[in-house]
């Protein structure tokens, strides 16, 4: 796939991944445990199996799909989520409830165990606090910052993103 978006954004650069058409709902089928080929084919409908194998490819290039061969004759793969692709679990569920609130016809809602919704919220570590939109801001990256992304465990004073009840 190209490169549609030549800008200096970090959604941007997220789009050029993840943003042509049908690539999001792959990755959501393989995330939820439909793994083959055939498995993400039939739930999702009106995707063609050209469009497919080129998505799958294209997802495994750019290191959110591994793939595994589970039979030889005829040659057939299981697909699974990186740790990069497993991220994007976050993305789907804020989705979720970005969906439950604002779309007419909604069809799924996401709940904690004991069956109340969630909300998003952000985290601060280094301030130990929950705190809210309205206290976070996005900030350009330094050159020796962009050489050494947070990981999800990151202690950094960045706010991460965490669900909680309503």
């Amino acid at each position: 796939m190209k490169e549609r978006y030549k800008l200096p954004c970090n959604i941007a650069q997220t789009l050029n991944l993840v943003g042509d058409r049908w690539t999001l709902l792959v990755i959501h089928e393989i995330l939820i445990g439909h793994t083959t080929f055939n498995e993400i084919k039939k739930n999702l409908k009106g995707l063609s199996p050209n469009l497919l194998s080129d998505r799958l490819k294209f997802l495994e290039e750019a290191g959110l799909v591994q793939s595994t061969i589970y039979s030889e004759h005829p040659p057939r793969y299981e697909y699974r989520l990186t740790q990069s692709g497993k991220d994007l679990e976050d993305v789907f569920h804020a989705l979720i409830i970005w969906g439950r609130n604002h779309l007419d016809k909604c069809y799924k809602k996401l709940v904690h165990t004991c069956d109340t919704e969630v909300q998003l919220q952000y985290y601060c570590p280094a301030c130990d606090k929950v705190v809210s939109k309205d206290e976070i801001r996005a900030v350009e990256l330094s050159d020796a910052d962009s050489d050494s992304a947070p990981t999800s465990a990151s202690t950094s004073d960045s706010a991460t993103l965490a669900t909680t009840e309503e």
